[in-house]
């Protein structure tokens, strides 16, 4: 692995991985503690910034959170030891889903259909991603490949 590289992704790489999935983490702080939560999300991009925008309970621990919060995706590929993830950082938004055209862009049918009426955008200041790539893939049939 000793030849394996780190290479940061450019913004338009970042968004179109964004683009390209629907569940990630959030990372919110809540009673000065840092809390991480799988979600479904989308990428809403308008003529404004970009958003990442959340739906979740009316007061539960993300509805609660503080303004500042992170949001990241990844991916791997465990049997070649490489990997992507994007970081957005930002600020924690409530929003209507009316504003923007918002509702638009968002799945109508979340994993949880339990009365998701509040909704929350992450308004980046930074987004940013990185990749990890080995220095060969290994062959199918090589002992690495099932290790």
């Amino acid at each position: 692995m000793s030849d394996a590289r780190l290479e940061a992704l450019p913004l338009d790489e970042c968004l179109a991985l964004l683009r390209g999935h629907s569940v990630g983490r959030i990372a919110v702080v809540v009673n000065e503690f840092p809390v991480v939560l799988p979600v479904n999300y989308r990428l809403v991009e308008t003529s404004a910034p970009v958003w990442v925008v959340v739906r979740t309970r009316p007061g539960n621990v993300i509805d609660r959170a503080s303004m500042p919060a992170a949001f990241e995706i990844d991916g791997f590929d465990i049997s070649e030891q490489q990997g992507w993830s994007v970081l957005v950082r930002g600020t924690l938004q409530h929003v209507n889903p009316d504003t923007g055209g918002l509702w638009e862009h968002f799945d109508p049918n979340p994993w949880l259909d339990d009365e998701r009426d509040a909704w929350l955008a992450i308004e980046p200041f930074s987004i940013t991603g990185r990749m990890l790539r080995s220095p060969q893939p290994h062959w199918a049939f090589h002992l690495d490949g099932y290790l």
